[in-house]
């Protein structure tokens, strides 16, 4: 996009008056005493010139002056301008342009940084002023009394407008500037938000997979070991086992580190694995009966179609705690309820065994991550010992997510 030369100059001038105010101000008032020295000088044709030229031009030097502090005391420099203005029209100087250019400038800059009311109310006491003085001064004698009026009105009312309609281009480009700050901060915030909730689901997707396999590999391998000597077929059963575990771990862990790649070139590979589900449940069961657990799955009701985001997070909080019960409880079996009751999937993951000495030595992430899970999709997870002994996993999910973007499914 190219820019004008005269927009060019206009953005010069408009850093070099914010990088030095003060000489942009004295020249302002030089060239207004220039025009106010001129001024005095001009006389109507039938009309003689005063006599007070040194102190007329004196007059409007001091107005020109006060001009300086503008910045920082704009009603002073009106109020000293219109006192100035009225004298020298007091002393039989022609009222005219030129005359008043001093004030002008000063209304106008006095309009620029003042509320409405107090620009009517010092705009008003100037014009009065002013005018009053043009009535009865003896050089506007050979005007009418609408010219001698109307003049200075007009003249007067000019900056006043101006400066009103800069004041509010100013206060409009603030605004839109503000807007602007608030609306990159707000993306900004919620840049980070979905950055965080991302970071979330990945490490909990990574948690449940690994912990999920590497627990079983681990109980795997020791009952191999224990087994090796006594049952060297069953060991060997159990080593088999372990390798296909091994092997869907590293497809579960390849499946979701692919969803933070974007994958535009043509070998990619072939399509992503499906995500995992209540299909796979007897998979599941199969793997922890391999590692030593016995796992019994009885299911209430008529079963219900699940979406995809309910059917990874059903998969996913079994698995868990399935996982939780191989890793922390010494229980030999487990028991997986499924209800079906309206609109609502009810899950329950029991055992009978007592926690394991080294359960209680820290917190991991697994009753926290399938809590996440369960309320990212609209459900309610409960955890916790049974009265009776043992521990169980209670959650309830709906049929159907409350988000519209399934919990695991990438965007």
């Amino acid at each position: 996009m190219t820019t004008s030369p005269e927009r060019r100059y206009a953005d010069r001038l408009e850093e070099f008056a914010h990088r030095r105010p003060f000489l942009v101000d004295l020249a302002t008032a030089l060239a207004l005493m220039a025009c106010a020295t001129y001024g005095t000088s001009l006389t109507l044709p039938s009309a003689s010139p005063p006599d007070q030229d040194a102190t007329g031009i004196a007059v409007m030097g001091v107005a020109c002056l006060f001009l300086l502090k503008h910045r920082a005391y704009p009603r002073t420099v009106v109020l000293a301008n219109t006192a100035c203005t009225v004298a020298v029209v007091a002393m039989g100087y022609l009222l005219t342009p030129l005359v008043l250019a001093p004030i002008m400038a000063a209304l106008y800059w006095f309009a620029t940084v003042s509320p409405r009311k107090t620009i009517r109310v010092y705009g008003l006491v100037t014009m009065l002023a002013v005018i009053t003085a043009a009535v009865f001064a003896d050089s506007m004698d050979h005007l009418s009394l609408l010219l001698r009026t109307i003049g200075p009105f007009f003249w007067l009312l000019l900056p006043l407008a101006a400066g009103n309609m800069t004041r509010m281009r100013r206060a409009y480009l603030h605004a839109v500037q503000a807007r602007a700050e608030h609306a990159e901060r707000t993306r900004e915030e919620e840049a980070r938000l979905r950055v965080t909730e991302e970071r979330v689901r990945i490490a909990r997707e990574l948690h449940d997979v690994v912990a999920h396999h590497m627990a079983l590999a681990n109980a795997q391998a020791g009952t191999a070991a224990h087994l090796a000597l006594t049952s060297p077929e069953q060991s060997r059963k159990i080593l088999t086992d372990l390798t296909g575990t091994t092997s869907a771990a590293l497809r579960e862990l390849k499946a979701a580190l692919g969803l933070l790649r974007e994958r535009d070139d043509a070998d990619g590979g072939g399509p992503p694995e499906p995500s995992p589900g209540l299909a796979r449940l007897p998979e599941l069961v199969s793997a922890c009966e391999s590692a030593g657990l016995e796992v019994a799955v009885s299911t209430e009701g008529e079963p219900q179609p699940l979406s995809p985001g309910v059917d990874l997070t059903a998969y996913r909080i079994v698995q868990e705690a399935l996982t939780n019960v191989t890793k922390h409880a010494a229980a030999e079996a487990a028991h997986v309820q499924l209800a079906y009751t309206g609109s609502r999937l009810l899950i329950t993951v029991t055992n009978d065994g007592p926690s394991k000495p080294e359960a209680a030595r820290g917190r991991g992430f697994g009753v926290m991550g399938m809590r996440e899970r369960a309320r990212s999709i609209g459900g309610d997870l409960c955890a916790g010992p049974r009265p009776q002994g043992g521990f169980e996993v209670t959650t309830a999910l709906p049929l159907q997510p409350a988000d519209h973007l399934p919990e695991g499914t990438p965007a």
